[in-house]
C-alpha cells in the first residue's frame, strides 16, 4: 500500500504535540534557490506531453478531454524541521518526487480528466513561515514563491492558452497564491470571461477580497470560486475567531447553499489504497469552517485522533470534485455555444 498524503498531517500532529523546534536562520537573498525557467519542461510537474505516472491510473484511455485547461498549484510540502531553507529548490529531485507522489497523485488527479493539466514547480515557502516566531525571520520568502507561480501562469497564458477556458485549482499555500492570481488576472478583467471556476480550499477567503468575483453557490455556476476549510465535526481551532470566522465556506458535496449534506450524498474520497470510498462522511457548515464527520474508511481509528482535516480538503471530496468539474465545464460550454 502506498503511503498517502492523506496521512501526512498525522505525523505533523504528533510532532506539534511535542513542540517541534525548527532549525532556522534569518532570510538571506544570497541563499535563495535559482529561479525556475518555465521554457524548461523539467520545471513543470505536469504539462501537456509530460504526464507523470502518478496520474496515469486516473486517466481512462478512451476518454476525450474537453478543450479546457487546468492550472493547479500544490500546497506546502516543505515541512522538514531540519531544513533551514526558506524556499524550495526547483531541481531538488527528492522534494519533487514528494510533490508527485503526494499532491499530484492524491489532489491534482481530481482534475486530470477535466482538460490539459498544468502544474508548475515553484520555490514554495517552508511551512515555518506560518509559525511564530519563525515568520519574523522569513523576509521575502513568500513573495519569491508567488513570483514563480505568477511567472508560470504568464508563461502558460503566452505559450499555451490560446483563448481556451481555464480552471484554477489549488490547496493551502497554493490556494493563497491562486487567490492573488485571481485578483491580478481575473477579477473584473477580460480573462474572467475564460474562467470556468476556481477551486481554492485550505485558506480563509473573505468575499470583500475580490471586486467582482463571487463565491459560487450552485453546482453548475461558472465564473467564480469555491473554498472550504475541513475540520472535525463539533471542533473549533484555537484561532477560529481571528482566522476562520466569516470566511467563505462552500459545500463540496452539494455545491449549493445547503449547510448540511448527508453520507448518502457524498460521492467519494480518495484513500491511501487508491480506492474511492463513497457515502463515507457527512458535512456541516459552521461559519468559516466545514465540519466533517470521521470518514468511514479502513483504519478509521487514526482519523479519530485528528481534529484538523486541512490535509485532506481535496482527498475527502475527490470524487465530488471530479464530478462537479464536469458539470461546470458543461455549463460553460452551453453558455458559449
Amino acid at each position: 500500500m502506498k503511503r498517502s498524503y492523506f496521512f501526512l498531517p498525522l505525523l505533523i500532529l504528533i510532532c506539534f504535540s511535542c513542540k517541534v523546534q525548527y532549525i532556522s536562520k534569518s532570510f538571506d537573498e544570497k541563499t535563495v534557490p535559482t529561479a525556475p525557467d518555465y521554457e524548461n519542461v523539467r520545471h513543470w510537474a505536469v504539462s501537456p506531453g509530460n504526464i507523470p505516472n502518478q496520474l496515469k491510473s486516473f486517466i481512462k484511455p478512451e476518454a476525450k478531454k474537453p478543450p479546457v485547461d487546468v492550472f493547479f498549484v500544490y500546497p506546502t510540502l516543505l515541512t522538514d524541521k531540519k531544513n533551514d531553507a526558506w524556499n524550495a529548490a526547483i531541481n531538488d529531485s527528492i522534494f519533487n518526487q514528494k510533490i508527485l507522489d503526494k499532491s499530484i497523485h492524491y489532489q491534482a488527479s481530481a482534475w486530470v480528466e477535466a482538460g490539459r493539466l498544468f502544474v508548475p514547480y515553484y520555490r514554495q515557502s517552508h511551512y515555518r513561515i506560518y509559525v511564530e516566531p519563525y515568520m519574523k525571520q522569513s523576509g521575502n520568502s513568500y513573495e519569491i514563491a508567488y513570483s514563480d507561480v505568477r511567472n508560470a501562469f504568464e508563461y502558460y497564458l503566452e505559450h499555451y492558452n490560446n483563448g481556451r477556458p481555464i480552471i484554477i485549482a489549488a490547496h493551502s499555500q497554493g490556494s493563497a497564491h491562486c487567490r492573488r492570481l485571481l485578483q491580478e488576472y481575473f477579477d473584473g478583467k477580460p480573462l474572467q470571461q475564460q474562467l470556468i471556476a476556481a477551486y481554492i480550499p485550505g485558506i480563509s477567503i473573505k468575499e470583500d477580497e475580490f471586486k467582482v468575483l463571487k463565491p459560487m453557490t450552485r453546482p453548475n455556476e461558472i465564473g467564480g470560486y469555491v473554498g472550504w476549510n475541513s475540520y472535525k465535526r463539533k471542533r473549533l481551532p484555537k484561532k477560529y475567531n481571528s482566522w476562520f470566522k466569516g470566511g467563505v465556506t462552500s459545500n463540496p458535496i452539494s455545491w449549493n447553499s445547503q449547510n448540511i449534506s448527508s453520507e448518502e450524498q457524498h460521492k467519494g474520497l480518495l484513500y491511501s489504497d487508491d480506492l474511492i470510498y463513497p457515502k463515507s462522511l457527512n458535512v456541516e457548515i459552521k461559519d468559516g469552517l466545514l465540519w466533517v464527520s470521521v470518514p468511514k474508511v479502513p483504519k478509521r481509528f487514526f482519523m479519530r485522533l485528528i481534529k484538523n482535516y486541512h490535509f485532506a480538503d481535496i482527498n475527502l471530496f475527490w470524487e465530488d470534485i471530479r464530478s462537479n468539474v464536469q458539470e461546470r465545464i458543461q455549463a460553460y460550454s452551453d453558455k458559449v455555444e
